[in-house]
């Protein structure tokens, strides 16, 4: 007898996950690979956080929480959605998880029957499909080119939209691309979906407190509240606040929904780690001030590869609002041959060859449902990223 079920035929490993492993493997075995694939600030936890975590040990903060969050880090969050965003929450319409994955799969999994379907703009963050899959629902990937900035346009959401629609996922600034929707963008996709009360949002704002140039960022809750009662808010500590490996991840939403998510989690996970949510709180409730120096940085990364990638013959880069990705278009490279006689077919290709031949580990955009392109994480210091854009354009210019 099989021991595995059908379901896991549909769903497909991380391709994040497994490029940074694979570097790995050539980094243990004494290559000097350069890692641009995983999205992980280099930036250290905030001192503060960190006593507070260290404080909550040694006050005995180590035994189960309440399933779905303490309720000092519920008052937080509802306090950082009505000071940072405008949202009032109760915190019974707030839940907490091991990272914003597990808060989003547990929406999808306690509203999602056979045949909903889920509407996923793309390029999209590779977990968003998947997960979909998983909890019974169909996903409708919605091609967002370049030329609309990769974002979602009204029209191509009501073209979308059926009677089988569940869920809007929205994620800004975005994994992979980093474009950001402003406010009058979120209000002319909110115009629409009020004339659809079928259809429900998710939007990931995780990458909330990461943009560049000025651009400011906006959540649909606020800037439509008709939709407030039908949007769960999803956001975490994982990115701005270096706490990636402290998974925390929450949201705001209708109680019915909340509610909902606890009992699964009840039968899942449980609490998430008590001394990781007293950190949260200190992270939420806490200074700011670290984020304009590190905002700073990232900006200087993400324009140093900018201009190196729209200078190699074979690619080009549009300048993203925020986050720490960028996403240039490797369209040039395809069809062009190696230096070994191969030709490079698609992004996957192209991928595979700059790890070879470059040593730097990206990630196909074909993983984020959009072709042509591949991801890097400008994440990671400075001159790192100068050694990985000069070995790519050494790689690029031994193509024929």
């Amino acid at each position: 007898m099989a021991l595995l079920g059908n379901l896991l035929k549909a769903v497909k490993p991380s391709p994040t996950l497994a490029i940074t492993r694979q570097a790995a493997e050539m980094r243990r075995a004494g290559v000097d690979v350069i890692g641009l694939s995983q999205g992980e600030p280099d930036f250290p936890t905030p001192d503060h956080i960190c006593a507070a975590a260290k404080a909550a040990m040694d006050q005995g903060q180590t035994r189960y929480t309440d399933v779905d969050g303490t309720p000092e880090l519920k008052a937080a969050i509802a306090r950082k959605f009505a000071r940072e965003n405008g949202l009032v929450y109760d915190t019974a319409e707030i839940s907490v998880g091991t990272g914003g994955k597990q808060v989003i799969y547990n929406a999808l999994l306690a509203t999602l029957d056979a045949g909903d379907e889920v509407i996923i703009p793309a390029p999209y963050w590779v977990s968003y499909p998947d997960m979909a899959r998983l909890a019974g629902g169909t996903p409708v990937e919605v091609a967002c080119p370049e030329a609309d900035g990769f974002k979602l346009t009204a029209r191509r959401l009501r073209d979308a939209i059926t009677p089988r629609t569940k869920w809007l996922i929205l994620n800004s600034p975005s994994n992979p691309t980093g474009a950001g929707y402003s406010a009058d963008e979120l209000r002319e996709l909110g115009a629409e979906l009020l004339a659809h009360p079928h259809v429900h949002v998710l939007t990931d704002d995780m990458y909330e407190h990461l943009c560049y140039d000025g651009w400011k960022f906006s959540t649909i809750a606020a800037e439509v509240p008709a939709l407030r009662e039908r949007t769960l808010t999803v956001n975490g500590v994982s990115k701005a606040y270096s706490m990636t490996g402290w998974r925390i991840g929450y949201a705001g939403g209708p109680r019915e929904l909340i509610r909902a998510m606890a009992t699964l989690q009840s039968q899942s996970t449980s609490n998430p780690c008590s001394i990781a949510q007293a950190a949260a709180v200190a992270a939420l409730d806490g200074p700011l001030e670290f984020l304009g120096p590190r905002n700073d940085t990232f900006r200087a990364r993400r324009d140093l590869c900018l201009d190196a990638f729209n200078g190699i013959d074979g690619l080009s880069c549009r300048k993203p609002e925020g986050a720490f990705y960028l996403f240039p278009s490797c369209a040039g490279l395809i069809g062009r041959r190696t230096p070994q006689g191969e030709v490079l077919r698609n992004d996957a290709d192209v991928g595979r060859y700059l790890l070879a031949s470059a040593r730097v580990a990206v990630v196909p955009g074909s993983a984020f449902g959009c072709e042509g392109y591949f991801r890097i994480s400008f994440a990671t210091s400075t001159e790192r990223l100068e050694q990985a854009c000069e070995r790519i354009r050494g790689a690029c210019g031994q193509l024929a």
